[in-house]
């Protein structure tokens, strides 16, 4: 008899620590998301299997029928190989894709009892899982364009660490990020309310939500930035911009419309804005001045993944936030050696 459970019924942090009280409920709960309740082979993808038993207790290993291996819900995706228990593993996912600026692997250090470089290494594979996107998806309709430098400002920073002939956009302390954001299609409509009777509200309905794609890139060039907007960005497109010289020539894929930020013209008069990028920049300049106040330029990709995935599911709830994640769990685990740079 296959041990199924149904989806857990919680919405807040603390309904989950009650919903899924141990570590079985959690793989339980892991197995009703990766396998819809069906133990299903990694490798022949096979539903027909064996449970295992060590000393007479199940602990959720499998044999599978067809190819006689061994497997459990964790192999090929980022909890594998690891031996921190699920709980602790569901606790780190739901507080980190739940708080808007993120959360410091000091901060997840006090709150689970593991080692600061432990949850560190935590956060960086839960980061691949949120940067798991369709890169064969382009962005149409209207596209804003922008890029931004992350890294502290000179004037902030200690006498012996400032940065000589630093400046607002120089390479030498600052990292240049490409950001991409398709502009959601949305119309406003009048309707009863739902309580009180007689009275009409204004609701916006979102017929496509918007999308942001971040690129660290090594300069701001326009045989840099080009090729990268022309693989992400449909043809005959909108695309909106500054006035950046590097988005020059944009005109012959796209309807290329640029605002003078020279000139403090932020929207024209058709309405064309690149404010909704900038709002974006704000949630990862937020996230780096706030949480984690050091992002390297080796791992600033996986921080901009990481705000990228907020921003773009920041309409749903807590918990279809923490499901999703969960789904895209099923991708390759990341190594520490891997992480830290060695082969």
């Amino acid at each position: 008899m296959k041990e199924i459970v149904a989806v857990s019924n919680f919405n807040t942090f603390f309904e989950m620590l009650s919903a899924l009280p141990d570590d079985t409920a959690c793989r339980l709960y892991l197995e009703q998301i990766l396998w819809n309740g069906i133990p299903t082979c990694p490798i022949c993808q096979c539903k027909e299997h064996y449970k295992l038993t060590t000393k007479g207790e199940f602990k959720g290993q499998y044999k599978c029928k067809d190819c006689k291996k061994r497997y459990t819900v964790a192999i090929g995706t980022i909890f594998e190989g690891s031996h921190i228990p699920y709980r602790k593993w569901f606790i780190a996912i739901f507080l980190f894709q739940a708080h808007k600026k993120g959360i410091s692997s000091l901060q997840l250090h006090r709150d689970l009892g593991l080692t600061q470089k432990t949850c560190w290494f935590m956060l960086h594979r839960i980061r691949k899982v949120m940067g798991v996107t369709d890169e064969e998806a382009q962005m149409d309709g209207t596209v804003q364009l922008d890029e931004s430098f992350v890294g502290g400002k000179n004037k902030n920073r200690h006498h012996d660490k400032k940065v000589p002939h630093s400046q607002g956009r120089a390479f030498i302390d600052k990292t240049p990020v490409l950001g991409m954001l398709q502009q959601p299609v949305k119309e406003v409509i009048e309707r009863p309310h739902k309580v009180i009777p007689g009275k009409i509200v204004k609701e916006t309905i979102y017929h496509k939500t918007a999308v942001v794609k971040c690129k660290v890139v090594p300069n701001t060039q326009g045989e840099t930035l080009k090729p990268i907007i022309n693989k992400h960005v449909k043809d005959g497109s909108i695309v909106v911009s500054d006035e950046w010289m590097a988005y020059h020539g944009l005109n012959a894929k796209y309807d290329h419309r640029v605002i003078d930020h020279r000139a403090k013209q932020y929207v024209d008069q058709a309405g064309n804005t690149t404010n909704d990028l900038e709002g974006f920049w704000t949630w990862l300049k937020r996230s780096n001045m706030g949480i984690y106040h050091v992002m390297s330029r080796k791992h600033l990709q996986a921080y901009a993944n990481e705000n990228a995935f907020r921003y773009n599911n920041f309409r749903l709830k807590d918990k279809p936030r923490f499901d999703l994640t969960l789904q895209q769990s099923n991708t390759p685990r990341l190594t520490y050696k891997q992480l830290i740079g060695k082969k």
